[in-house]
Formats: C-alpha cells, structure tokens, sequence
C-alpha cells in the first residue's frame, strides 16, 4: 500500500502554494497552467443557461472576472480569516465585495462570522478559504496520481486563536485533515535549514501581501527554537497597493472629472495597473502609468522610483516596531542577529532591503540578507518540511525539531479581576501548564471559568476568550475546595482549559473556538499597552491583592469567638485584636496601600498567640487515636491550601 502523502501549504493572501518533499529537498507542485503560484482569487461564475448552481473558479482565471465581473469576485480574503463583522465592514472599502444584507443590515449578532455576498450567493470567509484548498489539493492530487487527504498548512505568527481556528475549519471544508498549523517565519527558517546546518541566531523578517511577521530563532544541533515573534496582522503589499490605486483615484478625479470609485471594474483595472507598476519598479528605476479610462479617457503618469519609494515609505516604517519588540523579547542586539531570511514579494522591493539592513545593522558588519530562496515559495517550501517531519518519511528531516511559540500570554481571572497568568507569552508550545485554586465563599456549589489573553495586570484590560462552569461541587467551607486549572496549548496553538474539583471529581472543560471581534489594533498593542502601564497596573494588582489578603484575614477573625481557642486569650489580648481588627476594616477601604499593609501587620501580630493556640488544637485533633502516617498526612492537609479565588469568579 502507498504511502499516505501529507503536503504543505502557504494559504497565501495574494498567492497560496502546495508542495512536497521530493527526496532531500522540498519543490513546489504546479498547476494545471503550469504556474507555481495559484493567486488566492475566487469568482463565482454566471448561472447556466439552463438554470441551476452556478461554478466556482479559483486562480488566474478567477482574475479574468476582476473587470468584467468584480461584484462576483474576491480576494485577500486572508484578511477576513477569524475576523468579526465589523472589523470587516473596514476592509470592503477596498475591494469590490460587499457584506450579505442580512448582517448590513443588523440582523446578525455582533460577533457571527461574516457573508460576503458574491452574486446570488453568500459565502463565509473561511469557505472562500476552502475552494482555494480545494485547489491547491486537486493540483497535488493530479501531480501525485493518488488522493491527498492530510497537510501543515502555514498561518501568520501574529494570528490569534480565532484565525487559527478559521484556517483549520477552511482545510476541513476542503477534505484535508489539518496535522499542524506552523507560523509562517518559522516554516522559512525550515526551508533554509536543509542547505546550511549552522547554528546562530536568526531573524526571519516576512513581509507577504496581507500580513508582516518578525521572528527571533535559534538553531542549535537540528533545533529550530522561536525566541520571540511580533508582527502585524493589517500590513503588506496590498496596503502598498491601495496606496498607489487612491493616489491615482484622486488624481483621475481631479484632472478628468470622473470619480472611478463608484465603478467597481474600473477601480480592479487601475489596482492591476498598480500591482504591475510596483513589480517592475523592483527592477526599474522608473515605470509609465497608463491606464485606459471609462469614455476614451487615458490616464497616464510616469513614477520614479524614488517617488514611489517616498509614497511608500510610511507603510514600511510600521515594520521597525515590531522588530525591535522581537529583539527586545528574545533578549538579543541588532548584532547578534547572525543571518536575516527575507520571506514574502513584498521584499523583493529595494527600499525594503535598505530599511532591513538598516535595522539589523548588516552592511556595517559585512553580512547579507538571505534571498537564495524564491521569496514568494520559501514560505510553502518550509510547510514541506514540516510535512515531511511529521510523516517521518525521509532522512533529511528525521533529526529535525521545531519548537515554537505562543505570541500572547494565557491566564484567568482572578479575586478583585486581577489575571492569575498560566502561560507566558514566547513560551514554546505545545505547553501545558496547571494551577490549584480554592473558594472563596463558603456553601459554594459552582465555579465559573474566565479565561484571558494578554499581557495586562487586571482582567478588564485583556481579551476575553471563553467562559464556562464547573457544577455540581458538593458544598463546603471557604477553602476546603481543591479546584486544579489545567491549561493546553496544542502544537497549533489552539488552546483547551480543564477544571477539576479533586475532592469530588467534578470537571469541566472547553476548547477555545474562534473569538471574534478583537480588532487588529487590540492584537498588536496587547505587549506595547503592557509597557505603557505596567508601573500603573502593577500598583493596581498590588492594592487588589492586599485589600483581598485584608478580606480573608478579616474573615478569620470574625469566626475567632467561636472557636475554643478564642477562651484562651487574656482579656488584653482580645482587646488588642479587637483594635487591629477594627482598624484593618477601616484603612482597606482606602487607596493607601502602605497604611493597609501596615494595619495587616498589625493585625496578624495581634492573632499569632490565637493562630498558635488554633494550630496545637488542630494538630492535637489530626493526630488522636492515629499512627505516624496517618498522623502526618492530616496535619500536612490542615496546613496546606492552594490560593484563594474570587467570590465573583465561584458563584
């Protein structure tokens, strides 16, 4: 029986790319017309004549239909991947598809995944996603003579789980079962890592049509270990390009009269123009502009290339920040960068290189930018590597490991909305990491679950991924419950949470599904917002935690004259409790955090006979009538407890 071959594919947004290990060495399968790309287009045909579902095409002769037909066209759909309704709405300004009715029209709930109306039909953006797979999968299974059922299919690093989420949905519409979702940077560096076994550190810098990624690896012995990434989900070449189609817009406007947004074919044959325009200028130093406009009109401009590089400027710049947070977190220099990999089309653009060079300090220490690769494929070519590793089919790829990361730490609300972090941010995945909780509320019979993504002190300022219960605890005292949070993040960074009360057995869990509605200006100021106000949040948890500590304490003293130990005090004693008591209840309602702290010395100072008092009862009580053993195995119960959670968060 043959071997079940698994592909890799870059799901591209302008191309998409699927390609296998041919020996040794990862190739690119092509398509039907013999190209290696397959541009992430999709129209939907006209109706038969004799009525019936009309035909969907995908590729080159999908962009036919761009002029002819735009309003049954779509493209860079990646960008709509995960995305929520209105984040959407931003985009379509710049393409001629438009949102289904029902949902322009409010009728869908704020966070459903949107329609794109094409034609008579609507279609999500994961299912455009899928006829683009289904491509890519046809083409592979025409080279191969056999079907293809499995792939690693490449994602941006900065996607969030709901993008993730998305893209794996998309492979399913498409009849693949996803084995891994791989960063995109990463999958470079794989690529590059077959022809030169070396160690170092290195910056993949990807600057694709939709999405800008940086990534800090390390390779060491086989080992390709992500340091840190950043990035940006809303930048790349389309953006250059719709710089260029609004600067001619504007111009055609003013000199001709003729406003040419309100003509959706027209707009689609000036943006080609201007994508044929800034391909050349890679190569050129200046290119003629020269488009045909509606009534014989013609519309003609000759660019330079440092006019066009001046215009462009303010989109590469976006670039700088992102790299320098990258060699921040990955705790490394400019020069100790040793190689940068230039993955994406868009860095075949000369004054990408000079700002690359610039940030990384190369010319001045006689290194290169790595271009052997073709920019465009490098991305497919290392999913195939991938592929390959997993399937364990080849010798070249049988001593290699990739550990990767998640770009945004992971965690829980918390008592007073403070975040308990589970998972850091840059860790390696997969990881799993688990925490003991408690209580706080006695009786309690359910404990509700928040968890959270980012990198803030308090809840209220990270993102919300996903709620859910744990039921049916037998009640109990505040802080008997032993409730163990275990987090999961599988080796596609899809996140699983689990609960479990460890007394009773009781669990629940949830796997986190696509979250939509994060804005791209939430994801990628989550760690700069982090900075900004860390001394602010810090002092926030800080006054949080000790009015909490306050809380419990408080609480315990309350209970004090019931308790026999209580008899055992001296009269002055109790009144010196009394007063501690009586003054942490009266300076925790303040801002002061160094008075509440105080006042919580004072009080535990007043306590310690009676909590020395409480303890030799309780040990006395564990060990009655026991062996060593048994003995101390109750005293170790009495005197452990895992952290306290919030009332608000066990209900």
């Amino acid at each position: 029986m043959a071997q079940q071959r698994i592909v890799g594919i870059d799901l591209g947004t302008t191309n998409s790319l699927v390609a296998y290990m041919q020996g040794d060495k990862p190739v690119i399968i092509p398509g039907v017309d013999g190209s290696n790309l397959v541009p992430s287009v999709v129209a939907l045909d006209p109706i038969p004549a004799g009525g019936g579902r009309p035909s969907v095409t995908v590729g080159n002769s999908a962009r036919k239909a761009l002029i002819e037909t735009p309003e049954r066209v779509v493209y860079s759909v990646k960008r709509l991947m995960g995305r929520g309704i209105e984040e959407v709405r931003k985009e379509l300004k710049y393409f001629p598809f438009r949102l289904a009715e029902d949902v322009e029209a409010g009728l869908g709930i704020s966070n459903e995944v949107p329609r794109i109306q094409l034609g008579e039909l609507r279609f999500t953006p994961p299912e455009i996603s899928a006829y683009i797979l289904r491509q890519l999968k046809r083409n592979a299974e025409r080279f191969f003579g056999a079907q293809v059922r499995q792939a690693v299919i490449t994602v941006p690093a900065y996607f969030n789980d709901g993008q993730r989420q998305a893209t794996k949905d998309a492979g399913r519409m498409a009849g693949l079962e996803v084995l891994r979702l791989v960063n995109e940077p990463t999958a470079a560096a794989l690529a590059y890592g077959l022809d030169r076994a070396k160690e170092g550190t290195i910056a993949v810098y990807d600057l694709g049509g939709g999405t800008f990624d940086i990534s800090i690896l390390k390779l060491r012995d086989g080992i390709f270990e992500v340091q840190s990434t950043n990035g940006d989900t809303h930048l790349g070449g389309d953006d250059i390009d719709n710089l260029l189609v609004a600067i001619a817009l504007d111009e055609i406007r003013d000199e001709h009269g003729v406003d040419l947004r309100a003509q959706p074919g027209a707009v689609q044959a000036l943006r080609m123009a201007a994508i044929d325009a800034k391909i050349k200028l890679s190569a050129e130093q200046s290119v003629r502009f020269d488009i045909e406009l509606p009534y014989g009109d013609r519309y003609q401009r000759e660019i330079p290339r440092s006019v066009f590089e001046a215009i462009i400027e303010p989109v590469l710049a976006r670039t700088a920040g992102p790299c320098k947070q990258a060699m921040a977190d990955a705790g490394v220099t400019p020069e100790q960068i040793d190689e940068v990999v230039l993955v994406g089309g868009s860095t075949r653009i000369p004054a990408v290189r000079a700002l690359v060079d610039n940030l990384f300090h190369l010319s001045a220490r006689g290194n290169k930018q790595h271009i052997e690769l073709n920019p465009d494929e490098v991305v497919a070519l290392g999913a195939a590597v991938q592929a390959d590793i997993l399937a364990g089919s080849s010798q070249a790829t049988e001593e290699l490991l990739l550990l990767d990361v998640t770009p945004l730490s992971l965690g829980m609300e918390q008592l007073g909305g403070t975040v308990a972090r589970m998972i850091q941010r840059n860790s390696t995945i997969p990881a799993s990491a688990t925490e003991h909780f408690t209580t706080g509320v006695d009786g309690q019979t359910s404990v509700a679950i928040h968890v959270l993504q980012g990198e803030r002190e308090l809840a209220a300022d990270c993102r919300s991924l996903a709620r859910f219960d744990l039921k049916e605890i037998p009640p109990m005292a505040a802080g008997l419950p032993r409730i163990e949070v275990r987090f999961l993040i599988d080796a596609d960074g899809i996140l699983q949470v689990s609960a479990r009360e460890q007394r009773s057995g009781k669990a629940a869990q949830i796997e986190v599904k696509p979250t939509y509605g994060l804005t791209d200006e939430q994801v990628e100021n989550m760690i700069l917002d982090s900075f900004d106000h860390a001394e602010e949040d810090f002092a926030k948890r800080l006054l949080i935690e000790a009015r909490n500590e306050a809380d419990s304490i408080l609480a315990v003293v309350a209970k004090a004259p019931q308790n026999p130990a209580w008899n055992q005090l001296s009269a002055e004693e109790q009144t010196a409790v009394a007063a501690a008591r009586d003054w942490l209840t009266m300076v925790k309602q303040t801002s002061n955090l160094g008075a509440i702290s105080q006042a919580i010395v004072a009080l535990d100072k007043a306590t310690r006979h009676f909590a020395e008092l409480m303890m030799d009862a309780a040990v006395s009580s564990a060990i009655r009538g026991k062996t060593m053993t048994e003995a101390g195995e109750k005293v170790d119960e009495a005197v452990t407890a895992p952290h306290a959670m919030a009332p608000a968060e066990f209900n």
